[in-house]
């Protein structure tokens, strides 16, 4: 019985331009290989007759011709048989890899895309194939349980019985003892691997059956009969085939590319991938039914949103929001997938710790792009996380100024990272398909697994959030209102409701380009549009229709100002504390908030009244966790403000670098708070701030030509921003094509302000435009990150 071919064929490595075809009758080709001549003369030695053709492995120790690796044998005093006998097989690996464009995946094993054809060659040993004469049926498997039913197996013939099965072989050319055939894989076939066999029944001789080999599929966004496919060839080139991108972080008013490494053509990537789907639950439970579902990307979606976390089962990431991170990995240290989905393997599938969101989406959009499906990385800046349905994010404030902890687990993120997957929705109502948001953050249950998504981008923007899946909670992330409290004496008062704090600055890198794309459009109509507030409104509606009276949030204490109204009326909203008072109060850096620096900055107040107005105003500053969580004050101040008619003042502020550095977190974020109240007035005036600091970039300098397989000298400069010193400093460089792993740079002290640089050597084993991506990190910081995109030669 024949084997698979493991060794790639020289020959068979043309530098042929990826095909836009995806017709299953994709033109044969002759290729012709000369077989290395110590392999030719051990086999000569056995008593076996070489006849070109392009596979390399040995005969079997059982005498039965196996798939060779550059030539078929053939002994030199054969006994005719009557029955045709294949000999080997050439799955023509390296050339089926390129018109797939998995070439960058291996040259070596097949790796081909649904609804596309691909060319294998059977090679025989007595004979020639005889049309009429000889039935050739072909049989496909995938996973443990293969089912004609299921469509997990598939039996299709040569001859080409119209409707007996999706799959497709046809013939392409025949040889002195040779046959090319294209064989092709229906369109919404299950992706995974393949077993791929051969019966052949001659009117001379027996039925003899023979394993041709395996074969990995995947979806195919160039096919348009696939529910992935994809139009654009640049949006292909962007959201499957580039393995390198940007994360966008910070907050609305300062945001900053984080650089990360995909890699999801790095070397076992697509086999830990793979792995990751039958470690799911579904498989667990059903092994041969969730191997049916896997044609479907709605279905592949949701098995890996609920993979990528481990709340549920043995996922790739541990989520840590806290502040210790000793038993683990920072998540701010992270800066490509490759070397997570690698540990989670090497650990026998054990999770790797530790994850926030944009490690979760990076990591699913590695995996998405790896099995085919168009997948880009989301951040939305102010992003809501309404744990109870009733789209109001509640938040609490002290009279300082000081936010409080939420009970209610309501928080407004100061962003957060999803991924957005290109498929068509045919389980939804038309004009729905497109791109879908997946969250594979762990933030709530949907179905009973820790999984959100696939949901409409479409549907969320015109408020249809009774659709699947998750669409309320993802349009809550978008659109939910802010309602502001202050808690004194036991009681709340309603500070404000505001309709547009939740939902900014939408972003993604753009197609072929460094640059960030605001794609909030998408998600949303206008801030303060009737649109905007009309499908609020409906969406609202929809989530009060689904749910028992009494199931949203009711008002369980008495507040001492009551919420009558509906959120976002259709009528003028509802006056502001500031317009009641007629103060306006405004927060405004006096300098770029870098780390190791004090922190700068005025209160600016501004009497918009003809009355002179006297003003008693609280300020707090706190330091944040990415999820919104407060801790404890480290800066307060009181300031007492006389205005004149419409007069302006600015209160100066600083917060020093000793005030702040032993309570900052690893997120840098510190919110800077101010409530103030007018001495005739009960309204209480709340304004907030919310502070990135800054760290100076890693320098990468690339010095000298980047050329496939030639030394590559890579300088790296970094520097120390503090005024006191750092240890235990590690230098991490990493980037597809150019390292085949992590490079890890023990640097230890470093001195305050000290600049320092190194010389990295590799030598790079992949063409095209790459990125190499660095951090440092320290006992006083953890996320120094720089990159430079370099092109590499052939």
């Amino acid at each position: 019985m024949t084997k698979p071919c493991m060794a790639p064929s020289n020959t068979a490595k043309r530098n042929l331009r990826a095909s836009e075809k995806t017709s299953c009758d994709l033109p044969s080709k002759q290729v012709a290989v000369q077989q290395p001549p110590r392999l030719q003369c051990l086999l000569e030695s056995r008593g076996w007759k070489g006849k070109q053709t392009h596979q390399d492995q040995f005969p079997d120790t059982a005498g039965r011709p196996a798939v060779l690796c550059g030539a078929a044998w053939e002994p030199e005093a054969a006994t005719m048989v009557e029955g045709l006998e294949v000999a080997l097989t050439d799955l023509q690996s390296s050339w089926n890899n390129v018109q797939h464009h998995t070439d960058e995946i291996s040259s070596s094993r097949l790796l081909v895309r649904r609804g596309q054809a691909f060319n294998i060659t059977l090679y025989f040993r007595n004979r020639a194939f005889q049309p009429g004469l000889d039935n050739i049926i072909f049989v496909t498997e995938t996973g443990p349980l293969p089912d004609l039913s299921k469509g997990t197996r598939a039996v299709f013939s040569l001859e080409g019985h119209p409707g007996s099965s999706p799959w497709i072989a046809s013939l392409q050319t025949i040889g002195a003892n040779s046959l090319e055939v294209s064989l092709c894989a229906p369109p919404m076939a299950a992706v995974g691997r393949y077993l791929l066999k051969v019966h052949i029944k001659s009117l001379q001789g027996p039925v003899t059956a023979y394993q041709l080999g395996e074969f990995i599929l995947l979806f195919n966004p160039w096919c348009p009969e696939d529910a992935v496919y994809l139009e654009s060839e640049p949006q292909r080139q962007e959201y499957v085939m580039n393995d390198y991108g940007f994360i966008y972080q910070g907050n609305k008013n300062w945001i900053r590319p984080c650089p990360w490494n995909y890699g999801q053509f790095e070397e076992n990537i697509i086999d830990i991938c793979l792995e990751l789907l039958d470690k799911s639950l579904n498989f667990q439970i059903d092994p041969a039914t969730d191997c049916a579902l896997r044609g479907s990307p709605v279905y592949i979606s949701r098995v890996v949103s609920a993979m990528i976390n481990s709340n549920d089962d043995n996922g790739v990431l541990n989520g840590n929001w806290g502040e210790n991170y000793s038993d683990g990995t920072n998540p701010t240290e992270w800066m490509g997938s490759v070397a997570i989905l690698k540990q989670w393997h090497a650990t026998g599938c054990q999770p790797v710790r530790y994850g926030q969101c944009w490690v979760f989406a990076a990591v699913t959009c590695t995996v998405m792009r790896c099995l085919g499906i168009p997948t880009r990385v989301i951040t939305n800046f102010n992003s809501g996380h309404d744990t109870d349905g009733n789209l109001i994010i509640d938040e609490y404030y002290d009279n300082t100024g000081r936010i409080l902890e939420n009970k209610k687990k309501d928080s407004v993120w100061n962003f957060h990272v999803w991924n957005e997957c290109w498929m068509a929705r045919n389980d939804l109502p038309p004009g729905f398909g497109g791109w879908q948001v997946l969250d594979a953050t762990p933030q709530e249950t949907s179905n009973g697994l820790y999984c959100c998504g696939p949901a409409s981008v479409r549907a969320i923007k015109e408020g249809e959030v009774d659709l699947n899946y998750d669409t309320a909670f993802a349009f809550s992330m978008v659109n939910a209102d802010c309602m502001a409290w202050l808690v004194f004496g036991g009681k709340e008062q309603k500070l404000h409701q505001d309709t547009s704090t939740v939902g900014n600055f939408i972003s993604t890198k753009s197609i072929q380009s460094d640059e960030r794309d605001d794609i909030t459009e998408n998600y949303k109509y206008r801030e303060g549009s009737l649109q905007e507030r009309q499908v609020f409104l409906k969406a609202l509606q929809k989530l009060k229709a689904g749910r028992s009276p009494g199931s949203l949030r009711t008002e369980s204490q008495p507040r001492s100002v009551p919420l009558s109204d509906s959120p976002r009326s259709l009528a003028t909203p509802s006056l502001q504390p500031s317009d009641v008072v007629q103060v306006s109060l405004k927060f405004q850096l006096l300098d770029s908030p870098d780390m190791g620096q004090d922190i700068r900055f005025v209160l600016l107040a501004l009497n918009m009244s003809p009355q002179f107005k006297d003003l008693r105003v609280n300020l707090s500053a706190q330091s944040l966790l990415h999820d919104g969580s407060p801790l404890l004050p480290f800066w307060q101040d009181t300031a007492f403000i006389t205005l004149s008619p419409e007069e302006a003042k600015t209160y100066p502020c600083k917060i020093t670098y000793s005030q702040y550095s032993q309570y900052l977190s690893t997120d840098k974020l510190i919110r800077i708070s101010a409530l103030g109240e007018e001495k005739n007035s009960p309204e209480k005036i709340l304004v907030k701030k919310i502070i990135t600091l800054a760290y100076p970039s890693i320098v990468i300098n690339v010095l000298g030509a980047a050329i496939v397989n030639q030394p590559l000298s890579i300088q790296v400069v970094f520097s120390n921003p503090l005024s006191e010193q750092v240890e235990d400093c590690v230098l991490t460089v990493e980037g597809s094509g150019l390292f085949r792993r992590q490079q890890r740079v023990l640097i230890g002290v470093l001195k305050p302000h000290h600049r320092a640089s190194l010389t990295l050597e590799t030598i790079p084993f992949k063409s095209g435009q790459r990125q190499i991506q660095a951090n440092l990190r320290s006992n006083k910081f953890k996320d120094i990150k720089g990159y430079t995109n370099v092109y590499i030669g052939l």
